[in-house]
Order: structure tokens, then C-alpha cells, then sequence
């Protein structure tokens, strides 16, 4: 019998820009890529269609999630869902800065805490981490020691909080509740630069 490809995590960089408050910063974003040879999910759609599509390959895409809304992490996820028909997934307290980006198209569905969904056999559990911005959220995979954390936890701290519709209070409560319980060993696969864990945070 035929053991399946076990499930794997890729990292593709992308470059691009971060508008908000009348500013706009370069910035680097991490695109994560879940899945096996024949499905994939993509975590935050960032800047670069064209590169997501090409490390999509010819596997199954089974959504684009969203960590939050801001226009860094979900400026090419249109173009890519246009070219894979692949659902985008973001928390509807989010849609406020999807608008601001994409005025003129919506999120196809919503993530919600609580909701698991599945690729290659794996699940990955939505949380909701309201601070960097309202629908923030997490996606834990127990059964790879991993979390995706968009940009509310970091490689040395929270995520900012210092603009539009975010709030320091409420990020430190989401990572002291919802990530810090998580166990120490839990790789934490940031939004920007390079992983950390739980038990260093």
C-alpha cells in the first residue's frame, strides 16, 4: 500500500508595499503554502501573483486564507483566485480594510474561530487574534507543531499596533490567551521575517 506525500510547509517571499493612514512602507511578507503534491492552501496572497502561482504548481488550490486585511497580506489574492478559482477566506471583521484594497470585490467566505479545515489529511484550526487588526486571526496545525500567526505575534513580539483600527490592549490579550497556550515546542510562522516559537515568545 502507498503511503501518501506527507503534508508540507513552503516559504515564498514577496516584496511589495503596506498602505494605511495616508502612508505607504516596502515591505517583505511571508506567503506560506500548506499542503501536499495534489492540494494546497495558500496563507496570505502577498504582492505576487504570478510567484504564489508558480509555487502553487499544478496541485489543487483549496483556498486562500487570510490572516487579516490589511493590503500587504491580501493585494494579490483576487488575481490568484481568478486564476485558480479558489475561494478567499477572510474574518468578516475584516472586511472594513479588504474594502479599502478591493472595493469592488469581496471575500468569497468567512473564517470564523472555531473552524478547522482540512488539507492533505491535516487540519488546520482557525483562532481569532483580534489587535493588529478586528478579524485578525491564526492558523493552528497541531499535528505539524506549527502555527501561522499573520502579524500578531513576531519574532521578538507582538505585531503593531500603532495605526487604523488596531489596539495594544486587545493584541496582548489574543497572544496571552490564544498563542502562549499553545505548547512551548510550537513553531510560530510569522507574517514578516523569520520564524520563532512559543516557548521563546
Amino acid at each position: 500500500m502507498m503511503t501518501p506525500p506527507p503534508v508540507r510547509v513552503d516559504r515564498l517571499v514577496t516584496s511589495g508595499t503596506f498602505s494605511l493612514d495616508g502612508g505607504t512602507w516596502e515591505v517583505d511578507n511571508n506567503v506560506w503554502l500548506i499542503g501536499d503534491d495534489s492540494e494546497v492552501y495558500v496563507i496570505d496572497a502577498a504582492h505576487d501573483a504570478d510567484a504564489i502561482a508558480r509555487a502553487v504548481g499544478d496541485r489543487r488550490l483549496l483556498g486562500i486564507l487570510c490572516t487579516h486585511g490589511h493590503d500587504d497580506h491580501i493585494d494579490a489574492a483576487p488575481d490568484l483566485a481568478d486564476r485558480t478559482g479558489a475561494p478567499i477566506l477572510l474574518h468578516p471583521d475584516d472586511e472594513v480594510l479588504w474594502r479599502m484594497r478591493h472595493p469592488d470585490r469581496k471575500p468569497d467566505g468567512a473564517l470564523a474561530d472555531g473552524d478547522v479545515l482540512t488539507v492533505a489529511g491535516t487540519e488546520l484550526r482557525v483562532l481569532h487574534t483580534p489587535g493588529h487588526s478586528p478579524g485578525a486571526v491564526c492558523l493552528h496545525a497541531p499535528a505539524l507543531t506549527t502555527v501561522f500567526s499573520g502579524d500578531t505575534l513576531f519574532n521578538g513580539g507582538p505585531g503593531a499596533t500603532g495605526r487604523s483600527y488596531s489596539s495594544f490592549p486587545t493584541i496582548i490579550e489574543s497572544i496571552r490567551e490564544r498563542l502562549l497556550s499553545l505548547p512551548p515546542e510550537t513553531v510560530v510562522r510569522t507574517g514578516h521575517g523569520d520564524p520563532t516559537t512559543i516557548g521563546d515568545e
